[in-house]
């Protein structure tokens, strides 16, 4: 039998008790909500202000345009599942799921990666910063960032498709998550979890050790500032991106480089809440509440909104 022969599949979700699905409902629905208003906030304040115009906020865009994508391609489905108390997704609905969830993993994993890079230029190259991350370079790498995550996840959703369901379509997880659908399958899938654990170390493993580089570089120039201001200045461009990099990659990689691996499920789990579900609410927090230059614009952009309602009132 084929992969076709399987019409839908099973996802067990977090708990079966009805009444805690009605709860998770509403919390989650919370949840998608802070998380849409948040990140699109953040990207409208970054467009409407000319000071916001660099190429670091030019890439926090991109890391909110790739969170509302990955929180969006989880979330709707898993409401809908614990509103009607049904757990089940097509076969097709899974695999575009699959398919979008990786490339948006991986696409955050680069965007970070080199947001780590311009956090590098800037402060240990702060004369050569406009040249080394000049506009049409920002764009050119960005771009391709976002190419090699869908090529990647291509890649390895023509793979799963190769496997054989038939026997087991039940998916131990509240979403399509590649880990979770390949335990799943009845069929031999070692050449999938070697290719999944290559590319989580090239993904995952590398682009950490090429972020956590770049802070070596800058930790070294930050002490070389003599003044107790320049550090504390300097910490605080690095220390949203720094926070934010500590929750993605460690479950990321966690999660992805055990794939296929025999572990506890309900772990699993957790750790998938933290890189679908609390990393796209925490990543505008983080940013909103820890820049000066973001929470001077929010100000900004609230007083234009206000002062016309204001005026209105008076006249």
């Amino acid at each position: 039998m084929k992969n076709q022969t399987v019409s839908e599949f099973i996802l067990v979700g977090l708990t079966s008790s009805p009444g805690l699905q009605t709860l998770l409902l509403w919390v989650f629905a919370f949840i998608y909500t802070i998380a849409l208003t948040g990140n699109l906030l953040l990207m409208f304040t970054i467009c409407t202000c000319k000071k916001l115009h660099t190429p670091m906020y030019f890439l926090l865009i991109n890391l909110s345009l790739v969170n509302v994508l990955s929180i969006s391609i989880t979330m709707p489905k898993m409401l809908q599942n614990l509103g009607t108390h049904r757990k089940s997704i097509s076969f097709h609905g899974c695999f575009t799921q699959v398919h979008l969830f990786v490339w948006a993993l991986v696409t955050e994993l680069l965007i970070l990666t080199f947001m780590a890079f311009d956090r590098y230029a800037a402060i240990c190259h702060p004369l050569h910063y406009t040249l080394i991350m000049r506009k049409e370079m920002c764009i050119g790498i960005t771009v391709s960032i976002w190419f090699v995550g869908l090529a990647n996840s291509t890649f390895h959703v023509v793979l799963l498709l190769q496997l054989s369901f038939c026997n087991s379509s039940i998916i131990n997880s509240f979403f399509c998550d590649y880990p979770a659908l390949l335990k799943s399958s009845c069929s031999d899938f070692s050449l999938n979890e070697t290719l999944t654990y290559v590319s989580a170390v090239i993904f995952g493993v590398c682009t950490c050790g090429l972020t956590l580089t770049s802070y070596l570089f800058i930790l070294r120039a930050v002490f070389r500032i003599r003044s107790a201001e320049g550090k504390k200045k300097a910490f605080s461009t690095c220390s949203s991106h720094l926070t934010i990099v500590s929750f993605y990659f460690s479950s990321a990689i966690y999660n992805y480089m055990r794939a296929g691996t025999s572990s506890s499920v309900e772990k699993d789990k957790l750790v998938s809440l933290v890189y679908s579900v609390v990393t796209p609410v925490v990543n505008p927090i983080i940013y909103s509440l820890r820049n000066k230059d973001v929470k001077e614009a929010l100000r900004s952009l609230t007083r234009r909104d206000l002062l016309p309602e204001t005026l209105k009132t008076q006249s």
